[in-house]
């Protein structure tokens, strides 16, 4: 069955990358796209917000520096009214980090806009789908994944993102995905259509589509907005869109009587449940707490070495006395 479900997979994204060669730069949806150049008149986005620690260059638009504690974010002003489309995003993360960096960015489809958060420059309990673009983990129990991380995630609202678990109970799917400090255009494509979320990356500087997910199942309306945002914590990163590109896709054999402005944001399908550790403790913390403890080893060692050194003074002092008495 899985061999079965591999090939099926297999055939059905080969299709998916031959259709976006053929046919989505035939619907290009401007109203929803983001290109250089970014600027219109003065130094306004024509039909893009942005908030935060974004900023606008004739090159790329940074939603945040490689500095601590930062979040930025950019929003498309005009809901989107197709019911199958298409985001082609071109991207860049770096920064001067090797080993430590964090903490990522990600790209929306929600029902509210311009509202920064804890979640990736984003509010909580959103409404909608994100994909989340994880460069640190955080968590250290027996479930970690590689990092960076591409985690899809649906939610009606009652939802809380777990950042301690890097939200691996909430999410729908997920790929492991090394995307970041590359010398080279780095790419996805994001399709929904039919009810199916479908991704595939591009960050080889190949040209050429890789699988991340395919998940039947997941319920979108319209009327919500595309967007994308970043933050940075105690470890930081440049994150950088190069365009946000959206398309509106022609599928053969879609419901035009359906009423897709009152879907309710749900998935029939999640990730398999795996067992919750409790670890609050992310690496970086562990790093601080190691060598918080080599700190007070070595204080305790030198001040076992200044005790030592006082009372042997004090014995010799003692005994130099003593000594000079009986000679006396």
């Amino acid at each position: 069955m899985a061999l079965i479900h591999a090939i099926v997979t297999t055939l059905f994204l080969s299709c998916f990358v031959n259709a976006n060669r053929k046919t989505a730069s035939d619907y290009l949806r401007k109203e929803h796209s983001l290109m250089r150049p970014y600027t219109g008149a003065g130094a306004s986005m024509p039909m893009w917000d942005f908030i935060g620690s974004t900023i606008v260059t004739n090159n790329y638009i940074r939603l945040t520096p490689d500095r601590q504690s930062k979040r930025g974010a950019i929003w498309n002003k005009v809901p989107n009214e197709s019911p199958n489309w298409e985001i082609h995003l071109h991207f860049k993360v770096h920064g001067q980090g090797k080993t430590l960096y964090g903490d990522g960015f990600a790209i929306w489809y929600t029902k509210d806009r311009m509202q920064l958060g804890p979640v990736f420059g984003n509010k909580d309990y959103h409404i909608g789908l994100g994909l989340y673009f994880d460069t640190y983990s955080n968590h250290n129990g027996p479930h970690n994944h590689p990092h960076p991380y591409i985690s899809a995630q649906i939610n009606n609202g009652s939802t809380h993102y777990d950042h301690d678990t890097d939200g691996t109970h909430t999410e729908v799917a997920g790929c492991s995905c090394s995307f970041r400090n590359k010398n080279h255009n780095t790419q996805i494509a994001v399709r929904y259509a039919k009810q199916r979320l479908t991704i595939m990356t591009d960050i080889d500087g190949k040209g050429e589509w890789k699988p991340c997910l395919d998940v039947p199942g997941i319920h979108l309306p319209t009327g919500y907005y595309f967007g994308a945002s970043a933050a940075t914590g105690q470890l930081a990163d440049n994150h950088d869109i190069i365009s946000y590109k959206v398309f509106d896709l022609e599928i053969e054999g879609a419901k035009e009587d359906y009423d897709y402005a009152n879907v309710n944001p749900s998935a029939d399908f999640f990730a398999p449940p795996r067992d919750h550790v409790d670890d609050p403790k992310g690496a970086f913390k562990n790093v601080t707490l190691t060598w918080k403890k080599m700190f007070l080893m070595i204080f305790c060692i030198l001040l076992g070495i200044a005790v030592c050194v006082i009372v042997g003074a004090v014995v010799f002092m003692k005994r130099q006395e003593h000594n000079r008495k009986r000679f006396y």
